[in-house]
């Protein structure tokens, strides 16, 4: 699986991965134009994308309704690090989600690949090359 990231002006990174386009900017303090979410966001989205996906999927195969399903994510960083130090998930169910199911659905939510990959983090490797042009 290719990814190619490619910087078509200012501080916009774009990515072009499995025929989609990901534009990313950074905000104008930043000295970006502030056209789209900064590459952090993004990686922080994931998190909460993949969890929910995991969720509608489990009230959708019991025919749950979903209308007002939604997650909150509370973001904690350390203070001196500025890295994040704790991500809370809270999943708001309606009001007639069944109680028998609500450790299951916490069960479903834990199983998103991003997460996973998180706990168990990949080797990145990094190398220079001259391309052609």
């Amino acid at each position: 699986m290719d990814m190619e990231i490619s910087f078509p002006g200012g501080k916009k990174v774009d990515a072009v991965y499995k025929g989609f386009t990901i534009k990313t900017d950074q905000p104008k303090h930043e000295g970006g134009e502030g056209t789209a979410p900064e590459p952090f966001s993004l990686f922080l989205t994931s998190i909460g994308t993949c969890t929910g996906y995991y969720v509608l999927s489990f009230c959708q195969k019991r025919n749950i309704s979903t209308g007002g399903l939604k997650l909150i994510l509370d973001i904690e960083r350390d203070q001196e690090t500025h890295m994040i130090d704790q991500i809370s998930i809270e999943i708001q169910v309606p009001k007639d989600f069944p109680d028998i199911y609500k450790n299951a659905i916490i069960k479903t939510a834990s199983v998103c690949a991003v997460k996973k990959h998180l706990e168990k983090p990949p080797n990145i490797d990094i190398s220079v090359k001259k391309n052609s042009i």
